[in-house]
């Protein structure tokens, strides 16, 4: 079992959190705020089966385009194991 936590941008939590709901993944959201400019952000926490991180992964990915500033990101996702 694995933990993706992903940190969006606030303009795109509701479409990723649509197309990972569509596909069967349950999302828990929490508000958040930080980064150098304060800008608001959306932490999403998805349980995952081993053999979906991949599947949730690009879901992510296709409704998360990339940054149009080098500087900034989009998203930020991390997957950690989970014992229980």
């Amino acid at each position: 079992m694995k933990l993706i936590i992903a940190i969006v941008r606030d303009e795109l939590h509701e479409p990723v959190s649509h197309a990972l709901t569509t596909g069967e993944f349950r999302v828990t959201y929490i508000a958040s705020t930080g980064g150098f400019l304060r800008r608001g952000s959306t932490t999403l926490l998805i349980g995952v089966k081993d053999e979906r991180v991949e599947q949730a992964l690009e879901i992510i990915r296709a409704n998360c385009p990339p940054a149009t500033d080098s500087k900034e990101k989009n998203a930020t996702i991390f997957v950690v194991n989970v014992d229980q």
